[in-house]
């Protein structure tokens, strides 16, 4: 009995040790109170707060490199043009108007095809959109190499650039991961992928050309895509869209993933933002909000790729048909091609005049540190406008007689000046508008874009063989109406987070 009873006893002590330990461990910690905790759990946070919180490391190098490395295929495919453009006059005996609707038409796709990438992208995700054109317009860059004929060579082309609209999307995706302070910095880096590319195609043509043919150009060219393709799955889907489209989850997981990669953390809480009830809606653009907005911007991409293949196409205009104006010119740049007794040109690049295109090329880089400079001092709308104004000024002086070298320096220094407006009007583009319109935003702006490339080449290809200074003259005067245009921009995104709706 006595046993018995110090059995009970024992354990009646040993249970009650027990919940004494369970309750301890229930007890919020020292100095921590069950409403600290509480408070803990409702947290929340927005895309844009875990973006800026995780910062730049391993990943955003990853995407630059990756992204950077598909804007390299963008710029072969689309500075193909100016390095096949004496080839194929050649080859179809083509007058110069056939010449210039062969870049016509490549714009025509993009442009055509450019609303309809933005609306798909917002729609349905920025990564199907960007990795369906890439693996679109290598496709159809390569049956391009074996066209039969002038019509085939330029419907094919207009579906590289289709192709092409829905690989530029990829500018948003880039821009959806990178933190507000470094935007200013990385993206007008992204240049030197464009570099890269221009130049990549020019040296191809100087090696490929005159010993396999310009089919064979297209072919190697095409070469890069196919890695690329593979490389694509280490890009995830933009967090912001997953957010915009209700897949939390998805979003969640894409931070975390950016987070270890970068060794950083998530804020404290969830991620939380409001459901987007309208994505890829024309009315946000033209709505209140943006409508001046939208207007002027679209002039201004019209403008940048009007000035911008004005320049290239124009500088190879120049060359291939000796139209400078040059105090010392050698004997073969003597002879000015002109059209005579219904003959057509058949005059191939020479190494003088390849490597001047390489030169121009560097120009789209050289001026980086100002375009840095420009956009953090004087912000989005004033840089635009001062670019503009001086690229006004540069088209004019490219008239001007001089020697070689000096017209290589003005040539340099007017790519210099169209890449940086191109890349500044680029991300505002993709600063200003919302998540919930953002590609679509984007994909207008290109579309308008490529109207300035459809008539580009008939100003630069067309009128150039009439006079010289009557084809620079309406890329001086749009670039002047356009910088006077920026001014009336209201809204400046310098330093200013990413709206996720309207």
């Amino acid at each position: 009995m006595c046993c018995s009873m110090g059995t009970f006893m024992k354990t009646r002590l040993v249970s009650a040790i027990h919940i004494q330990e369970v309750e301890l461990e229930e007890k919020p910690p020292c100095g921590q109170s069950q409403e600290v905790l509480s408070n803990d759990a409702e947290k929340t946070y927005t895309v844009e707060e875990a973006v800026e919180t995780i910062g730049f490391g391993r990943f955003h190098i990853l995407l630059f490199l990756i992204m950077g490395s598909a804007t390299i295929v963008e710029a072969m495919e689309i500075m193909l043009l100016a390095v096949v453009s004496p080839e194929i006059r050649c080859e179809w005996r083509l007058d110069d108007w056939q010449v210039a609707l062969v870049s016509t038409m490549v714009f025509l796709g993009f442009m055509v095809c450019g609303v309809l990438c933005g609306y798909i992208a917002d729609a349905y995700g920025r990564w199907k959109v960007v990795f369906g054109g890439f693996v679109w317009s290598a496709y159809f860059s390569v049956l391009t190499s074996f066209a039969p004929s002038y019509g085939w060579f330029i419907i094919l082309r207009s579906l590289v650039g289709c192709g092409v609209a829905g690989v530029s999307q990829g500018f948003v995706l880039k821009t959806e991961f990178i933190p507000a302070r470094y935007r200013a910095y990385l993206l007008p880096l992204a240049s030197i992928f464009w570099m890269a590319g221009s130049m990549l195609i020019v040296i191809l043509g100087m090696t490929v050309v005159p010993t396999l043919g310009w089919r064979w150009l297209i072919r190697i060219s095409v070469a890069p895509s196919l890695i690329l393709i593979f490389l694509f799955k280490y890009i995830p889907e933009s967090a912001r869209y997953n957010v915009s489209a209700g897949n939390t989850q998805a979003a969640v997981e894409t931070l975390q993933s950016i987070a270890r990669m970068n060794r950083a953390s998530l804020p404290a809480g969830r991620l939380m933002e409001p459901l987007a009830r309208e994505r890829g809606s024309w009315r946000i653009l033209v709505g209140p909000m943006f409508r001046r907005t939208s207007v002027l911007l679209w002039y201004s991409w019209f403008v940048a790729s009007f000035s911008y293949y004005g320049s290239v196409l124009s500088s190879s205009e120049l060359l291939e048909k000796n139209l400078l104006c040059i105090t010392d010119a050698d004997e073969e740049h003597r002879v000015k091609h002109r059209h005579e007794d219904g003959l057509c040109y058949c005059i191939s690049f020479g190494n003088g005049d390849y490597k001047t295109l390489l030169i121009s090329c560097l120009g789209e880089v050289a001026l980086i540190p100002l375009n840095i400079a420009l956009l953090n001092v004087l912000g989005r709308k004033w840089s635009l406008t001062v670019l503009q104004l001086l690229s006004a000024l540069l088209f004019f002086l490219v008239n001007v007689c001089t020697t070689m070298l000096g017209f290589t320096v003005l040539l340099f220094l007017l790519r210099s000046l169209v890449s940086m407006n191109f890349n500044v009007v680029y991300i505002y583009t993709a600063e200003v508008y919302p998540t919930v319109a953002r590609s679509l935003g984007m994909g207008f702006c290109t579309s308008f874009s490529r109207i300035g490339g459809m008539i580009a080449p008939f100003i630069a290809q067309v009128l150039m063989s009439k006079s010289v200074l009557l084809a620079l003259t309406p890329f001086s005067v749009a670039c002047i109406i356009c910088a006077f245009g920026n001014l009336l921009l209201p809204i400046e995104t310098k330093g200013r987070a990413l709206l996720q709706s309207s």
